[in-house]
């Protein structure tokens, strides 16, 4: 079983335009795609986690031609419920899944220029005809592809959200580099957090993970 990790981001602003709207509200900021799922009547329903003012998201939503309906709940973080009628590149997007029988990882990781990190899961051939699948208008960006292992996936799914903010910020700084190009300092720096606070959470995700290469 092979996986394969891209960034999908529109030309124009969101995948679709309930989408647009949150990335371009300053009230709030997409964090993660919890599920979106094509329904029997072509009309789709997502869940998204954000951070920011989830009242003032849904106000806006509310506004948008193709929100069939919209719920949010949480104060600062939350989920916001959406049924949207698509749009012609959310539907192609969408078809891609069914015609290529890939299966879809969730959460999928929002950017923050609009785009999505999804990872396929499948065979060489599906994932490939998948990729190549996907409309004009929408730029592909790969960023991984090999054999498929759930339990690393289980691993980083028990870091806290603290954990993994510093452990995403210190790889995408170069910390694990060789030669090392970031220190904790530097990783502070982008965080919000004191040095010496990142040097602990970086030592407790290192003891975690080899704890679990050492006991398999």
């Amino acid at each position: 079983m092979r996986y394969a990790t891209v960034v999908i981001t529109p030309q124009d602003d969101g995948l679709n335009p309930a989408d647009a709207v949150l990335v371009a509200s300053s009230a709030v900021e997409r964090d993660v795609v919890h599920q979106v799922n094509l329904l029997n009547d072509g009309t789709i329903v997502m869940l998204y986690a954000l951070r920011g003012d989830i009242e003032q998201a849904v106000e806006a939503l509310r506004n948008c031609e193709s929100v069939i309906t919209v719920d949010g709940s949480g104060d600062g973080e939350g989920l916001i419920y959406l049924h949207i009628e698509p749009d012609e590149i959310s539907m192609q997007l969408m078809q891609i899944i069914q015609d290529n029988e890939v299966v879809l990882q969730t959460p999928m990781e929002c950017t923050r220029d609009g785009g999505l990190r999804v990872t396929i899961v499948g065979d060489d051939a599906t994932i490939q005809r998948a990729v190549n699948d996907v409309p004009e208008g929408v730029s592909v960006s790969l960023e991984g592809i090999g054999d498929y292992h759930p339990e690393a996936d289980k691993l980083y799914g028990t870091l806290t959200d603290r954990q993994r903010e510093v452990l995403e910020t210190a790889v995408e700084e170069g910390y694990y580099e060789v030669p090392r190009r970031a220190t904790h300092e530097d990783i502070a720096e982008e965080v919000g957090l004191s040095a010496g606070t990142v040097g602990e959470h970086l030592r407790k995700v290192e003891g975690r993970v080899l704890s679990s290469l050492v006991t398999r």
